[in-house]
């Protein structure tokens, strides 16, 4: 939609509201359209990102219109959250290799598996088993199938998420805690959309990694934290179950400080050139109509 000419007051081409109906509005000239479509909300253009972008908060969007790029700002972020947010584009960047090398490693064990119970058949049940060092064959067989398939259902439960929308839900009952925690307690300029700030998405790659390497790390925190525990089992359900502590704080932490960058980014106006002082921008089209 084009107009020759600007209207005397602010249109919001997303809302059609006016500046006289809503004057305390917070406006925004985010392009280089001229007319009708130059002037819009800051909060509708906010929501127009949140559906445009898809829970990708970092994606470039475009003016629809002249095809400019919008200038948003993101308040700058403390040294961990930083931290952890290199962590985790690492993490997603490296699961999708990292995924297909435990499948290479399932389908050769599987065929060890099956190379085992072939010697069984050959040489005997009895010398078989002495063979794989006493080992039940069906328990192979049956029993060890279901751990991989237990820790990804249990990989699947993200109690995280639920912990982030309690904290979300009554952040303003804990102001008492404002000075441990950033953000807590402190009214926000704005809602996201709900997966604008990446909460809910969930990689089917780094689930599937994170389940099967997750016995691994916790053997590995087990000997490392819980030393003087002599019981190998006892040690390892030790060290699971302070992985999992640990790491749902950070992820925790992690998540609502996206949550809380995301609330109070802001689009800034589109710089207009030196030495015009009435805020308007000459088009290449002598007629004043948009791009």
């Amino acid at each position: 939609m084009a107009c020759v000419d600007e209207p005397p007051e602010k249109h919001c081409w997303v809302c059609f509201a006016t500046e006289k109906e809503d004057r305390a509005a917070e406006w925004v000239s985010p392009c280089r359209c001229k007319g009708c479509t130059k002037w819009i909300h800051q909060s509708c253009l906010q929501r127009w990102l949140d559906e445009k972008q898809k829970g990708n908060s970092g994606g470039a969007v475009s003016c629809p219109q002249c095809g400019t790029e919008y200038r948003i700002v993101f308040p700058k972020m403390g040294p961990l959250v930083y931290f952890l947010q290199q962590v985790d584009r690492a993490l997603s960047r490296a699961s999708p290799f990292a995924a297909a090398g435990v499948v290479v490693g399932t389908v050769y064990w599987s065929a060890v598996t099956y190379g085992a119970v072939t010697v069984m058949q050959v040489v005997g049940h009895k010398k078989g088993l002495d063979v794989m060092e006493r080992a039940d064959p069906l328990f192979l067989l049956m029993g060890l199938p279901t751990i991989p398939v237990m820790l990804v259902l249990g990989k699947m439960i993200r109690w995280e998420d639920y912990i982030v929308r309690l904290w979300q839900r009554h952040s303003s009952k804990l102001q008492a805690f404002s000075g441990l925690l950033p953000g807590v307690g402190r009214p926000l300029p704005r809602i996201p959309a709900e997966g604008s700030y990446g909460g809910d998405h969930l990689s089917v790659s780094r689930t599937l990694c994170g389940a099967l390497i997750f016995p691994s790390i916790a053997n590995l925190v087990g000997r490392l934290v819980f030393r003087s525990v002599t019981s190998n089992l006892q040690r390892t359900v030790l060290g699971g179950i302070a992985f999992v502590v640990i790491k749902g704080v950070l992820k925790v932490y992690f998540k609502q400080q996206q949550y809380l960058i995301q609330s109070n980014r802001h689009i800034l106006n589109y710089p207009m050139p030196e030495g015009r002082a009435d805020g308007t921008l000459e088009d290449d089209n002598e007629d004043g109509s948009n791009e």
